[in-house]
């Protein structure tokens, strides 16, 4: 077994953990319950990217990080807030946090883990306020 097929803790790592993500993303979107004709925020589908992106390369992560699960389970959460498309600010924010405690040390994830964190943040976003308001 080469070094892109390993097992960490009963799971597969490398290519194997990779192929798996995307496979596991590939069936999520095929069913997100929403109607054809609504409109989806642009920061759901970025966050929906964001999410994805971050699982791909953690998956691809060879190094038996001690929260991986606990990461894992948090950016399944923020997938299924994402695609259920009215995502709560408060919960997006925990869920960031949890990853960010659990993955932040890892340099290697650092620039999907931002960009995540760039995503969830243009949720608090306020609307600036227009002139007469």
């Amino acid at each position: 077994m080469g070094l892109s097929n390993q097992m960490v803790r009963g799971r597969p790592t490398g290519t194997a953990a990779a192929e798996g993500a995307v496979a596991v993303e590939q069936r999520q979107t095929a069913g997100t319950g929403r109607d054809p004709g609504t409109e989806v925020d642009p920061r759901v589908m970025e966050l929906c990217a964001a999410v994805s992106r971050l699982r791909r390369e953690l998956a691809s992560h060879p190094a038996d990080l001690p929260d991986r699960g606990v990461a894992e389970d948090e950016l399944a959460a923020l997938d299924a807030m994402a695609r259920s498309g009215a995502p709560e600010v408060p919960r997006l924010r925990r869920s960031l946090l949890l990853v960010t405690g659990a993955l932040g040390s890892v340099s290697a994830l650092a620039p999907a883990l931002s960009d995540m964190r760039r995503v969830i943040d243009s949720f608090s976003e306020l609307p600036c306020p227009r002139p007469g308001d």
